[in-house]
């Protein structure tokens, strides 16, 4: 008996595999804690958004300039300016006018206006882009109905062209945790077993030979 306890004792390496897995199975419940409050609760609430069609109302500059944040190299930043465009859209879902934005981001960032350009260090590109966006909402899209997402509980009078999050979220918030786990109970059974096999194995061999 005193010997079959030494054999169950692991060795280095065979501790190490253990704690290992544990180490993963602990990074794996962890890391869903984490990324369920980082990602999982913003995309339910972006995904709760109701899908619509939009048609353009109007389009039109608002005479009031914004900041922005330009990088020109390592340590080196500025701000610049750029026009608020507005535009204005009805939507099939409240059929009640709503003002557009590109995602949730530029309407947290600036909810005034409908579009925010790439930070150039000169205001004039800057408005340049702008100028380029209000174009293609006048010439290309015009009355044409377009996919948009409004949230009526939160932004009523909100409405966006894209989602900041999507289906995609939810399942890397759940599956990359759920593999390190994973990986980490199977690295840990793997090794218990292995363990109890070879114990196994070479107390039949001390009786074949006692």
């Amino acid at each position: 008996m005193a010997r079959l306890r030494v054999a169950y004792e692991y060795s280095e390496a065979e501790d190490k595999s253990i704690r290992l897995g544990l180490f993963l199975i602990l990074s794996g419940v962890v890391s869903l804690f984490i990324l369920s409050f980082c990602w999982l609760s913003p995309a339910l609430q972006d995904l709760r958004g109701t899908v619509a069609n939009c048609t353009v109302l109007s389009v039109e500059e608002l005479g009031e300039a914004f900041e922005c944040t330009f990088t020109c190299g390592t340590g080196c930043r500025g701000t610049a300016l750029y026009p608020c465009l507005q535009i204005y859209v009805n939507n099939s879902a409240s059929r009640s006018r709503a003002l557009l934005h590109q995602d949730e981001h530029q309407l947290l960032t600036n909810p005034k206006c409908s579009y925010i350009p790439p930070c150039e260090r000169e205001n004039q590109k800057n408005s340049k882009n702008v100028k380029i966006w209000q174009e293609y909402w006048n010439v290309e899209i015009g009355l044409r109905p377009f996919t948009c997402y409004l949230n009526q509980l939160r932004r009523p009078d909100d409405v966006l062209l894209r989602r900041t999050h999507d289906e995609n979220v939810l399942m890397h918030c759940f599956l990359w945790p759920f593999v390190t786990f994973l990986v980490g109970v199977l690295i840990v059974a793997l090794t218990i077993c292995a363990k109890s096999l070879a114990v196994k194995a070479e107390a039949i061999q001390k009786r074949k030979f006692s």
